[in-house]
């Protein structure tokens, strides 16, 4: 005998681990498709239908939507900063600005949700907000490299990249369903009107200030949206 008890021995593992990773994996799935079709302004509920979880289920993984929002779009907004940075790399200073721009715009089109991370301080932990704020920096350098090589016009700033990617957002929620592309058109206008070129001087109104885009952020609201994707 080896002299321990039964009742001593250590209890065996819990035998439902891999249903419970599964439906982790499920409702951060039906998250990823109920935020990318209509947004962040959606209920845990919806999420878990879409799941085809319980209720229960989906709080005993996640209290809020905000820890979804943090499991989900943290990636997204460090792939943002990362992609200024590709910017400043490049030894062209305007193809790195637009190509920062493309790549933001691609990442926006057709995902409602990181519209609405981007665009609002709203929504997800202090820690997405941190790193909503860490963004402007690599746009204040993309605005510094542009200028310092002569190619914008005097009084262009970095919180003109905030605006051009509010403006942005606008065309995606008109356009998106008809002609999914259009926002590069209006991208390359946009763009275009900030460059320095024979004739051109000074905008007609000074750019925004940073205060000023963290009260936009502050107040912006998603617009409605209809439920293309979901059940």
């Amino acid at each position: 005998m080896s002299g321990v008890s039964p009742a001593l021995e250590p209890a065996a593992p819990r035998p439902l681990r891999k249903d419970a990773e599964r439906n982790r994996q499920r409702i951060l799935q039906a998250a990823r498709e109920v935020f990318a079709a209509r947004g962040l302004d959606v209920t845990l509920d919806d999420i878990a239908h879409h799941a085809d979880v319980g209720v229960a289920t989906l709080y005993r993984r996640f209290s809020s939507r905000d820890e979804l929002v943090q499991a989900l779009f943290d990636d997204k907004l460090d792939n943002l900063a990362a992609w200024a940075q590709e910017g400043l790399q490049n030894p062209d200073p305007w193809a790195g600005l637009n190509g920062y721009f493309v790549k933001a715009i691609e990442a926006i089109a057709g995902n409602h949700g990181l519209r609405d991370v981007m665009f609002s301080r709203a929504y997800g932990q202090e820690q997405i907000d941190e790193k909503r704020r860490r963004l402007q920096p690599g746009a204040d350098a993309l605005i510094a490299r542009c200028h310092a090589a002569g190619l914008l016009r005097p009084g262009v700033s970095g919180t003109d990249i905030a605006m051009i990617h509010y403006m942005m957002g606008a065309v995606l929620e008109y356009t998106e369903y008809t002609e999914p592309d259009l926002w590069r058109r209006y991208l390359a206008t946009l763009l275009d009107g900030l460059r320095a070129a024979p004739g051109t001087g000074p905008l007609p109104h000074p750019a925004p200030a940073p205060e000023t885009i963290d009260e936009l952020a502050m107040n912006w609201k998603p617009p409605r949206r209809g439920t293309a994707g979901t059940r």
